[in-house]
């Protein structure tokens, strides 16, 4: 029996910053420091299972599968009132009981356990009438009762699915529809935060996020690449945000990832897994999990093992790195929650007839509240406006997009299909190349609309459009017909000086007119734009071509 020894809290102060408490713990593996030292051991009855494999033509596969943790989106803690807000000064918003004070006592919170239903209920679970509540013990200085109360034994859903899609071709535009099964959803605290600091050997710990409400959702491993991982977190991702159960704000912390990343053989029992812990990013997420399948495959082929353990991503470097081994069950001492009794859910035919509303939750009155789901929106928008199912993607899974193109298809008499070109390719494209929200974007529902029924009335050309499109987005308040107007921009009404034009180009670029008249018509496409530049992009593009093809052909 082997035992390995563990760095421990051997100094704890109390200081202030900038008029709030910051609990101070300063850690060591000596005796140096003065104060009383505390020394634990960690035992190993046996050690940790290890793969070794030979090197085999064969493919490796990589398996994949995800622990979500979703911060349930409550204006209290999961047991206890204190605010939840994020960036709020430190330990402004730490109750008696976050702070594990002797005597206190939890108290659930009615809005975390209605959030977990309803998002049980979105992703096909089946929920649980009776849930248990457990400790799962572990030391972190930022865990002030030494345990995390969560749902091990009993949780309030198992068997679910989640449906997402993947853009897949050379050119992204085909969708793919995949499942991944959701094996529980279970309540849960989450921990405080600890901050490092180096230079004075100490960790700052801030309480505020002790005891928020989280949503753990563990998915099976049906997943084998990163690409599949980052699309099914992203729709899940989406799902939250329509239930509004969790806001989904991987920045702040709301939703983060740990992922379980294992190889194996075709035919061949599954590989030992490592685990991936706190990725905040999707696409850090698919990152991590494809450098973790590359790294694993390589440490086989070379003759290595594979250890089951904890590690870290590094999205500056991609590289994920070991933080310690993977603990056990038994490692976490699971015990049921004695605080806490089951926790009883109810549908209509089982609330009691006597029963206070406010002090039952029901199943079918939250089923009756669930909104329109992201699948339902692609679908809607398919059938309704006749895109195709890769712009329908698009839209729902940009935030604000889908409400956007909505409002201009109410405003203007344009196609479903020219509007989506407009908004994926040009506005999409520029919010993107200045880190923009939607909701941040200089051209307005409506400016868009009012252009696109110039350029649908033939009151301006399609290059003029353009232009007209790239004066809004500076912002300076005019309209577009206004912008019309002033840049006069207004399509060329006569034709005779159209014809004056052309035929100054046709004088001017005799050597592209032979190219014509010997059979290259592509070269057609330089003497309009020629046209369309001595006219600024005020003629009809087909008008022009038109008056072209009659003078050299």
């Amino acid at each position: 029996m082997a035992a390995s020894s563990v760095g421990v809290c051997t100094a704890c102060t109390i200081c202030r910053l900038s008029g709030r408490y910051w609990f101070s713990r300063t850690f060591s593996y000596n005796n140096n420091f003065s104060s009383r030292n505390v020394q634990t051991t960690t035992l190993h009855c046996q050690s940790q299972p290890q793969t070794k494999r030979k090197t085999d033509p064969r493919k490796w596969v990589g398996v994949v599968g995800l622990e979500i943790h979703a911060q349930i989106h409550s204006n209290a803690k999961l047991f206890s009132e204190s605010g939840v807000l994020f960036a709020a000064p430190p330990n402004s918003l730490v109750s008696y009981f976050d702070a594990s004070l002797p005597g206190t006592l939890p108290v659930l919170n009615r809005r975390c356990v209605e959030a977990a239903v309803m998002t049980s209920l979105a992703l096909n679970c089946t929920i649980n009438k009776k849930s248990l509540f457990d400790r799962k013990h572990y030391f972190y200085a930022d865990l002030p009762a030494g345990y995390q109360i969560t749902q091990q034994r009993l949780p309030i859903a198992v068997a679910g699915s989640l449906i997402y899609n993947l853009l897949v071709g050379q050119k992204w535009n085909q969708v793919v529809t995949k499942t991944v099964r959701i094996k529980q959803i279970q309540l849960e605290q989450d921990s405080g935060k600890s901050l490092h600091d180096d230079t004075r050997s100490q960790t700052l710990i801030d309480l505020n996020r002790a005891g928020v409400g989280l949503m753990e959702v563990v998915m099976e491993p049906d997943m084998c690449c990163g690409e599949e991982a980052a699309a099914a977190v992203r729709e899940l991702q989406l799902i939250l945000q329509a239930l509004g159960t969790c806001q989904g704000n991987m920045a702040e912390g709301q939703l983060r990832v740990d992922a379980n990343v294992s190889v194996h053989q075709p035919g061949e029992p599954l590989g030992v897994r490592t685990e991936v812990k706190n990725i905040n990013s999707a696409r850090f997420l698919a990152r991590a999990i494809d450098y973790e399948i590359q790294r694993q495959t390589d440490v086989l082929e070379s003759g290595g093992w594979i250890l089951n353990e904890t590690r870290s991503f590094d999205y500056k470097s991609g590289r994920t790195t070991p933080m310690r081994d993977k603990e056990g069950l038994q490692d976490y001492r699971f015990m049921p929650e004695p605080n806490l009794p089951p926790l009883i859910l109810y549908d209509n035919k089982t609330v009691p007839t006597q029963a206070d509303p406010q002090q039952v939750v029901n199943i079918d009155q939250i089923r009756e509240r669930l909104p329109e789901l992201p699948n339902v929106r692609r679908s809607r928008l398919v059938e309704q406006y006749g895109i195709l199912p890769e712009h329908s993607f698009t839209l729902v899974n940009e935030d604000g997009l889908m409400e956007y193109f909505v409002s201009v298809a109410r405003e203007t008499k344009a196609e479903p299909r020219k509007i989506i070109g407009w908004i994926i390719k040009d506005l999409l494209g520029l919010l993107k190349q200045h880190s923009l929200n939607v909701s941040q974007s200089p051209i307005s529902p409506m400016s868009m609309a009012e252009l696109l029924n110039l350029l649908e009335a033939g009151t301006i050309s399609s290059s003029a459009a353009k232009q007209v499109f790239q004066e809004l987005w500076k912002g300076a308040g005019s309209s577009a017909s206004q912008i019309v107007q002033k840049l006069d921009l207004g399509l060329l009404q006569d034709h005779s000086t159209l014809e004056q034009i052309c035929r100054t180009v046709i004088d001017s670029n005799q050597e592209e007119v032979r190219a014509i008249r010997a059979g290259n018509k592509k070269v057609l496409n330089k003497l309009i734009g020629l046209v369309q530049r001595e006219l600024k992009g005020r003629a009809d593009p087909v008008q022009v071509k038109t008056i072209l093809e009659e003078k050299t052909l």
